[in-house]
């Protein structure tokens, strides 16, 4: 037969607290006060019994009992008194509840993906100048072999200060290089900064060939005209990280961790159908791209002009001077 190691201290303090609940209980007067003080308390102790009984929902601790003693109004010292002797006497009788939560909370969505691979998306914008290239790469914990069924779709948002030219995508889309396709429409690319809209850009990743749990896409971006400043003679433009979208065949465990909600889309390219797609949470290597244009200064706005027109003007008359001395007209 097992020996009970904390029946000893647990008797010690049932006879102790046991005799202080009889030291402070009142004396029977027989009045309404202590009966109804008496009342109050064994109102607590069925409470108690009644939420270790019931369902995990209502459970109620010795400090919301204590805390319960004393709402309302102020309570008289003895039945405060009373109601901590209670509540040793629970504890030392080993009638609480808070083993019974222990067993009952359930695993917090934080220590289920603590049990998952982080997806791992790194932009980058390569080349100079006005004509850019956003290279986008996606890594996965998990092997592409348990993805095979799985796609992957990254929306991109094009700030006002950068253009995706659609035409210049058709012609990619034809030579196999990306697979990308605007969702803005009535899109105007000849439009400066301040006179446009942010726009769409839905791109189908591909598997990396240099990376085993990788994918990559490839979009082409270009700076728009903006306005000239007053002092510098520069402008940022913050290209921010893009919605990751994944869809399956099948469950994965990633999908579980990592899915934030879905959203509907073309399940492929050239396709009519549409798609019920996880949008992903993922941990980026960098918080946004951050990028450098150049731009006018206003007190250059003379300077520039009269320059300029002084060459169209320059221009001109020299093609026409040209044309009336090598030019052979017939009337």
């Amino acid at each position: 037969m097992l020996e009970d190691r904390g029946a000893a201290p647990r008797a010690t303090a049932l006879a102790y607290v046991t005799a202080l609940a009889q030291l402070l209980a009142p004396p029977p007067t027989g009045s309404a006060r202590g009966g109804a003080a008496r009342g109050r308390d064994r109102g607590l102790l069925d409470e108690r019994c009644e939420a270790c009984a019931g369902s995990s929902d209502r459970i109620l601790s010795p400090r919301a009992l204590l805390g319960r003693a004393f709402s309302g109004v102020l309570a008289p010292p003895a039945v405060a008194v009373r109601a901590v002797a209670w509540l040793l006497l629970w504890e030392a009788a080993g009638l609480t509840c808070s083993p019974a939560i222990a067993f009952n909370t359930t695993p917090t969505d934080a220590g289920i993906r603590a049990t998952c691979s982080e997806i791992i998306l790194r932009q980058e914008v390569l080349k100079d100048g006005f004509h850019r290239d956003l290279l986008i790469k996606v890594k996965f914990g998990e092997s592409i072999e348990d993805l095979q069924t799985c796609r992957l779709l990254i929306k991109q948002y094009i700030p006002t200060g950068l253009f995706v030219d659609p035409y210049e995508l058709s012609s990619l889309r034809e030579r196999n290089i990306t697979e990308a396709v605007m969702v803005s429409e009535n899109f105007n690319i000849e439009a400066p900064n301040y006179l446009s809209k942010e726009s769409e850009v839905l791109i189908y990743a591909r598997q990396d060939s240099q990376c085993i749990d990788c994918f990559q896409a490839f979009l082409p971006v270009h700076y728009r005209y903006h306005r000239p400043h007053s002092k510098d003679g520069e402008t940022f433009i913050v290209l921010n990280n893009p919605d990751l979208l994944m869809y399956c065949d099948q469950e994965f465990p990633i999908l579980k961790c990592w899915a934030q909600s879905e959203v509907t889309a073309p399940c492929a390219l050239n396709s009519k159908d549409n798609c019920q797609w996880n949008n992903m949470k993922y941990k980026s290597v960098y918080k946004n791209a951050n990028l450098q244009v150049p731009v006018g200064l206003t007190i250059h706005a003379s300077l520039v002009c009269s320059v300029t027109l002084f060459i169209t003007v320059l221009c001109s008359t020299l093609i026409l001077v040209a044309v009336f001395k090598y030019g052979h007209f017939s009337l």
